[in-house]
C-alpha cells in the first residue's frame, strides 16, 4: 500500500505517535471502549502500529482534512477477524466529523489503494447497530455475506467488495 493518499479533500498518512493526542480524545468518546492511557502510552502504541504497517505493507493511515491538516480519524486496513491476504477495512471519525462524507472517501481511496495494490478482496466487519457503517459501505459496493455472533452474542455482519473507482492520489 502507498505511503499516503489523496483525495480531493482528505490527506491520508500512516499513524504514528504523532496521532497520539487526538486518537486519545477519539478513545475518550467510546462509552464502552477501551480505557485511554496516558499520551505518552498511546504514542507508543501508535509507533508500534506505524512499524507493523511498514512491515505488512498495510494498517491504519490518519485521515486529514486536506485543506488544514486537521486530524479526523482514521482508516485503513487490519488483519482484524480476516486475514494478510484478504484484510479489513476499519474507519472511525471524531463524532465532530461524522455526517461529511470524509468516511465514505476515505474507504473508498484506502479499498481502491488496496486492489491496486493486488489485495484481491477487502472484507469488513460491522456491529448491527451500526447504520452508519452499513452505509459508507453500501455507497462502496461492499455486500453482505453471512452474520456471525461474537463478544458475547453481539452480532456482526461481514461484508466485502470492491469500492468503485473514485478519483485520488497515491504517494510513494
Amino acid at each position: 500500500m502507498p505511503s499516503a493518499l489523496e483525495t480531493p479533500r482528505l490527506r491520508l498518512r500512516p499513524r504514528d505517535g504523532r496521532d497520539a493526542e487526538w486518537n486519545l480524545a477519539l478513545l475518550a468518546e467510546h462509552p464502552l471502549g477501551r480505557v485511554p492511557g496516558s499520551v505518552e502510552e498511546e504514542r507508543e502504541r501508535l509507533d508500534a502500529q506505524r512499524r507493523e504497517f511498514d512491515a505488512r505493507g498495510f494498517g491504519l493511515y490518519t485521515v486529514e482534512i486536506a485543506d488544514s491538516g486537521e486530524a479526523v480519524g482514521y482508516c485503513g486496513l487490519i488483519v482484524g477477524r480476516a486475514s494478510p491476504s484478504q484484510p479489513e477495512i476499519a474507519y472511525e471519525l471524531l463524532r465532530g466529523h461524522v455526517g461529511h462524507g470524509y468516511a465514505t472517501e476515505a474507504a473508498a481511496a484506502v479499498a481502491d489503494a488496496a486492489f491496486d495494490a493486488g489485495i484481491p478482496m477487502v472484507w469488513a466487519t460491522v456491529a448491527t447497530w451500526n447504520a452508519p457503517s452499513f452505509g459508507v459501505l453500501g455507497k462502496l459496493g461492499f455486500a453482505t455475506t453471512r452474520r456471525v455472533g461474537f463478544d458475547g452474542g453481539s452480532v456482526f455482519v461481514w461484508l466485502r467488495g470492491r469500492a468503485p473507482r473514485r478519483r485520488h492520489r497515491t504517494s510513494p
